[in-house]
């Protein structure tokens, strides 16, 4: 039952739809498959642009059915902190874990009995921590199989490095119908240009270009890109002409991207620069040299951003004297139509991205301008910016699209970060750490915010606004994930940092010390620090998070005692102040309280109701903890009501839950004692065989679908009975 770990139907993986084919491929699939088969790791090496992740993804989606734990993509190229390579991988697999254990460890135990495959897309620039966590997690998970892609092997006893080659060419004197290389320039051509036709074109052309660009699939695409301004045989003579140039003038200086004629081949600030074959340092270079000044210009200042990102976002960061800001949207469906980005229509709005390959070229030219530093700050001030306007604007009508925007952010916001930490003077770290506070509370980051907190934290300590906002940070992160000690010691260091008088300062003091009494069980701390709160909420004073926070430990506080009614109050109080602003993660707290105090007093019609009230908008939010709390209120709902098939469902889908938390279940005793009664008293309801079957099927459910029946109507009204007598 609930302690088991089980191995479900329901993981299927995140692998993304292939946007457009893989040309060829047909002998290196069927390798890779086979030394994924014999090899616990699989290395893809080759030059950059050489199609090791596409070859990665379609091998992983032929290996997924032997993998009932799914097959995984983290996609590593955003990742700036080795660090938190582990956390991304949870992120991945959509495991969330508010503890303050190290995520690997959580990690480990998650997989444990599962077979998994995990592909780690882009390595190269975190070798040393990739190498660590993938041996660690080989070690801990014998189901685990891991495929990635780098340009240098990782180093691991027992990896299998593959090296991918470029695409075959046609030898000389043959038909252009042969080859790879030949059939990806024309299946991207007919995209590209309306009744492109193979058969139309001059085939010595043809196969001379893709010889010219030696296979590699990013250069053969780069150049088909460039068909609909110029013909075959023109582009195949203009990039021998650009190879005989550069044999002729190896070390050709780069110029500057303001420059109509600025060459694209040579560094732009005379570093190697990264590992790129002759052939597609030299398509790009000559794509960066077709396109517009307005074009290069923008490529390289969008180089800062991580994933992906917005129009809006580009025209903040990017726009000045040089790039208006009316043009911007121009200039980004330019550089999509010639495939230097790629769009992304969203629910949220369009979207881009640039392959790494070109986004390393683009950092090189705007290294090369001196102007790499000045961008990098720009990029963090807008994301502080945008932090502020969703602290600003999360406790209101617009929550849950600040949730999704954040969310979408997510990569960029820790670039700037990182960014932020690299500043002497440690302010920005601390103000965009303190700031996001909101997000990695209500986001479910409360690790990677603790770990980025900690940094900042160590680079300023001067008293002030900026150091108790982080303090307070890192102090709800740690009563989220359970640490009493560390609510109670960021308590005392933003009381001191807190210019005197300052009544939000003290009010996330009290919340914290309030929060800290609830994890021992110290009732009397709780209720005595939640009083000033309770007192002024309804004042008029701005709502907080604090304030939000210090009635829902009175709450808890009150029900544990077995004060009912008194809860109920608190908690009615909670759900006005939330509603009066259209907050809902805090009033889907309260109503999850509500739940279990309404369930203490035998109330189980209102438990129900008040449950499946919360677990709405947890489900939107994505709390995972949260949600396996309140479908264990409805499982009890239903055991105490003597629906034994119901609450052995509801059972199994909060287990399947939990694991996907990153730990067993919620551990407060009175709740683990109440989850046991309910399957004792569902067994001698159905039986042991009958028990187990509904358990297995509520565990195996999607989650979705699990949802959908947990919110299910309950037909009549429920019997009164409590569970915890």
């Amino acid at each position: 039952m609930g302690g088991d770990r089980m191995v479900g139907k329901w993981q299927a993986g995140n692998l993304p739809a292939e946007l457009t084919s893989l040309i060829g491929r047909r002998a290196e699939l069927e390798q890779v498959r086979q030394a994924a088969r014999r090899s616990r790791l699989v290395t893809l090496t080759g030059v950059g642009g050489v199609g090791k992740s596409r070859l990665a993804l379609r091998a992983a989606a032929g290996l997924r059915p032997q993998f009932s734990g799914g097959a995984w993509l983290v996609q590593l190229s955003p990742l700036v902190d080795g660090s938190l390579l582990p956390h991304a991988i949870a992120e991945a697999l959509r495991l969330t874990d508010q503890t303050t254990r190290p995520m690997v460890e959580v990690l480990a135990e998650h997989l444990y009995d599962r077979e998994i495959l995990l592909v780690l897309d882009t390595c190269e620039h975190l070798v040393g921590a990739c190498a660590r966590t993938v041996e660690t997690l080989l070690e801990a998970v014998p189901g685990l199989r891991v495929l990635a892609t780098s340009r240098r092997p990782l180093d691991v006893p027992g990896e299998f490095v593959y090296v991918v080659d470029p695409l075959p060419v046609p030898p000389p004197g043959t038909s252009a119908g042969l080859g790879d290389a030949v059939a990806l320039l024309a299946e991207r051509a007919a995209e590209t240009v309306p009744g492109f036709d193979l058969a139309d074109q001059d085939q010595d052309a043809v196969i001379r270009l893709c010889r010219r660009l030696e296979g590699i699939p990013l250069a053969i695409e780069l150049a088909a890109a460039r068909l609909r301004e110029m013909p075959v045989e023109q582009l195949a003579d203009r990039l021998d002409d650009r190879f005989a140039t550069l044999r002729d003038d190896p070390a050709a200086p780069a110029a500057s991207l303001t420059d109509p004629a600025a060459s694209g081949d040579a560094a732009a600030s005379g570093e190697a620069g990264p590992p790129w074959h002759q052939a597609l340092r030299t398509a790009i270079g000559w794509s960066h040299e077709l396109c517009e000044p307005a074009e290069r210009l923008l490529w390289a200042r969008l180089s800062v951003f991580a994933g992906d990102f917005d129009a809006e976002a580009v025209r903040r960061v990017c726009a000045d004297e040089l790039l208006a800001e009316a043009d911007i949207g121009q200039l980004l469906d330019a550089l999509a139509e010639e495939s230097i980005l790629t769009w992304l229509p969203t629910g949220a709005g369009e979207r881009y991205r640039m392959l790494d390959t070109l986004r390393e070229y683009g950092a090189g030219w705007l290294r090369g301008l001196g102007e790499e530093e000045r961008f990098k700050q720009r990029h963090r001030e807008h994301y502080l910016s945008l932090a502020t306007k969703g602290a600003a604007g999360w406790l209101g009508p617009g929550q849950i699209s600040w949730y999704d925007r954040m969310i979408g952010e997510h990569d960029n916001l820790r670039a700037a970060m990182e960014v932020a930490l690299g500043v002497k003077d440690g302010l920005p770290a601390l103000e965009l750490a303190g700031t996001l506070a909101f997000f990695w509370y209500g986001c479910g980051y409360a690790k990677e915010g603790r770990h980025y907190l900690r940094q900042a934290l160590d680079l300023d300590t001067r008293p002030g606004p900026a150091l108790a906002q982080a303090l307070w940070a890192d102090g709800l992160l740690a009563a989220t994930q359970g640490d009493a000690d560390g609510a109670e010691t960021r308590a005392a260091e933003c009381e001191r940092a807190a210019p005197e008088g300052d009544p939000y300062a003290a009010l996330c003091v009290q919340a914290l010390r309030s929060s800290a009494g609830v994890i021992r069980g110290d009732l009397v701390q709780a209720m005595a620090e939640s009083e000033p709160a309770y007192l002024a909420r309804w004042s008029g004073e701005p709502l907080t998070i604090a304030g939000l926070l210090a009635l829902l430990c009175r709450a808890h506080a009150y029900t544990v005692d077995n004060r009912v009614d008194e809860a109920i109050a608190v908690l009615e109080d909670l759900r006005s102040l939330c509603d009066e602003r259209g907050e809902q993660l805090m009033r889907s707290h309260g109503d999850l309280l509500r739940g279990q105090a309404e369930l203490s007093g035998g109330r189980l019609d209102a438990a129900v109701s008040y449950g499946q009230a919360a677990l709405r908008t947890k489900r939107r939010l994505h709390d995972s903890f949260g949600i396996g709390m309140t479908v264990d209120l409805l499982a009890l709902a239903a055991g105490a009501a003597g629906r034994g098939l119901r609450a052995a469902r509801l059972l199994g889908l909060a287990q399947r839950i939990w694991s996907t938390h990153g730990q067993a279940q919620a551990s407060v005793p009175a709740w683990v004692a109440a989850r046991k009664g309910c399957e004792a008293q569902a067994r001698d309801l159905l039986g042991d065989n009958a028990y187990t079957v509904a358990y297995r099927t509520g565990f195996d459910s999607d989650i979705d679908a699990g949802i959908a029946y947990a919110l299910e109507p309950e037909g009549e009204d429920l019997p009164n009975g409590n569970p915890f007598s």
